[in-house]
């Protein structure tokens, strides 16, 4: 099944507001009701593709000649045009669709991925690596110089091999993450990786974006669970993985993680797979104030018991209750919820049950007040739900959007407050004055990330509104010490500070092995790096 172009995931999952959540939005944002329903499908205008004979030929061959593996046809191009960021969906909403791909191509393996992008070498066009199309940060959004082709990997999505000795599993690029652990649950395994995207996600996606799931506290992110992987480049092919662990030479696998299609397409990865967990648990604990459920976090994170899952809200989204649609506002009467925590813990039951006892005993003396199961329940029943939701404000007439960062827990205080006021004063200068919600998602002993939600009446130019307060977030990460982006990845959105926090250098030497590995530039022109 597709995703609905014009939001996110399943049509028959969208969300609804309920008229008291409509109307908080008006009492408290002054959101009005959209001007204008989505411009329809099947009536958006789509140019000729811009594909000659010649060049449509080496395509079709290279996917074994088989006209329906690639194709030229509107609605095709329609549903590979961009992400799904929410400038994203505005645009198409309104029926703008100038950086549409000439061709969708479908390969069925590496070997055809390897002629496809010779072909587009040879016949100049661009390639574009499309896997659930969940990219928020302009990821598939090549520099529009010269015609490109989307080049869709559903096709490959096999479990190429099982180790249950070693533990480890070959999947391939275009698998989606429930058809991934359904595989693996075959085996007894499961990858442990759920981040939001999950229902849509690909598993190349998640390589070649350093994606980071929920479960990220116990289980990792997916670059730790990346043993190696395969990369098709004009030039030929690069493999990676022989061994757990290696010191012949740097880790070309961690050059090539994150590299967003840039460098080359990942068309299969070998991962650490664990045994599926005979018990769940996620607890919800109540702290007083945002800096004291930091503080016991890091409390967890550096010195144990560690959960699979920890995360925090803070007093904005704790009250607001985000992740529950029909509960919005329904936080408590005097305004004080503080500060929601859920803490899972999964493995065996013995296991389970003593992490849950020992956190316990920590997160009581850092000042957290235990509220059972039944958060931690709501919020693992609505994990997914949250782009649902962001569809229906849109749909109401409010803008919704999302941002991320991480940086060590020193700096942490100072980067929350710094991209919060970025972000209030920036929209409240626009006439938007914005409701800023932010959690922290994932922990390590040495920092954590937090990711924001900002919610706000759309005004008049909502795309000039929200791009000048992404801009002044931007420049506030960087000046608190924070990363550009923690799991959302660089694209073209966060592209030019990346290329300001990584330093001049260190980008001409990534421009280095992109002229190596993709000497005509095919490969996802303007995404990481900027265009030559």
């Amino acid at each position: 099944m597709d995703m609905l172009w014009s939001g996110w995931g399943d049509p028959a999952a969208a969300t609804v507001l309920p008229d008291t959540v409509l109307g908080l939005l008006h009492d408290l944002l002054g959101v009005e009701p959209r001007a204008a329903a989505p411009v329809p499908l099947d009536r958006i205008p789509v140019p000729a593709a811009p594909l000659d004979a010649e060049a449509y030929d080496a395509l079709l061959a290279a996917v074994g000649g088989h006209p329906e593996h690639v194709r030229a046809d509107a609605e095709a191009r329609i549903r590979h045009t961009r992400g799904k960021s929410t400038p994203d969906l505005l645009r198409i909403r309104a029926g703008e669709v100038d950086d549409l791909p000439a061709a969708v191509v479908l390969p069925a393996g590496h070997d055809e991925v390897l002629a496809v992008l010779r072909a587009c070498a040879a016949h100049g066009l661009a390639a574009v690596p499309f896997g659930g199309g969940t990219s928020v940060v302009g990821g598939l959004a090549p520099a529009r110089r010269r015609a490109f082709v989307s080049l869709d990997l559903r096709r490959m999505n096999g479990l190429l091999a099982v180790d249950p000795v070693s533990r480890t599993a070959t999947l391939q690029a275009g698998l989606r993450a429930p058809h991934a652990e359904a595989l693996l649950a075959g085996h007894g395994f499961t990858l442990g990786h759920f981040p939001q995207s999950y229902e849509w996600a690909t598993i190349g996606g998640f390589a070649a974006t350093r994606s980071s799931g929920q479960a990220s506290a116990g289980h990792g992110r997916f670059d730790d669970m990346v043993l190696g992987l395969t990369l098709a480049t004009p030039e030929g092919t690069v493999e990676t993985g022989r061994a757990p662990r290696s010191a012949a030479g740097p880790d070309l696998r961690q050059l090539l993680l994150g590299s967003e299609g840039a460098f080359g397409v990942i068309t299969s990865v070998t991962v650490r797979v664990r045994p599926v967990p005979r018990s769940r648990v996620y607890d919800g604990w109540r702290f007083p104030d945002f800096r004291q459920g930091t503080d016991a976090l890091r409390r967890l994170a550096q010195d144990g018991p560690r959960p699979t899952v920890l995360r925090l809200s803070d007093e904005t989204e704790t009250l607001v209750g985000l992740a529950q649609p029909d509960a919005i506002g329904s936080g408590a009467p005097d305004g004080n919820a503080g500060c929601l925590a859920v803490v899972g813990f999964e493995g065996t039951d013995g296991d389970t049950a003593r992490g849950r006892a020992a956190a316990a005993a920590v997160l009581r003396a850092a000042g957290g007040q235990p509220l059972g199961e039944e958060p931690g329940r709501r919020w693992a029943h609505g994990r997914y739900s949250a782009p649902y939701l962001r569809d229906a404000l849109l749909d109401a007439g409010a803008f919704a959007e999302t941002l991320e960062t991480a940086a060590f827990w020193s700096r942490l205080p100072e980067l929350y407050a710094g991209v919060r006021d970025a972000l209030t004063a920036t929209l409240t200068a626009a006439g938007t004055p914005p409701l800023v919600m932010c959690h922290v998602s994932h922990v390590y002993e040495n920092g954590a990330s937090l990711y924001f939600t900002v919610v706000s009446a759309q005004g008049d130019d909502p795309l000039a509104h929200w791009t000048r307060a992404k801009h002044a977030a931007n420049d506030a990460i960087l000046a608190a010490g924070g990363t550009i982006t923690h799991h959302h990845g660089v694209g073209t959105d966060h592209r030019d500070w990346y290329v300001r926090e990584a330093g001049d250098l260190a980008v001409d030497a990534l421009r280095a092995v992109k002229r190596r590995l993709d000497p005509a530039g095919v490969l996802n022109p303007g995404v990481l790096l900027p265009a030559d």
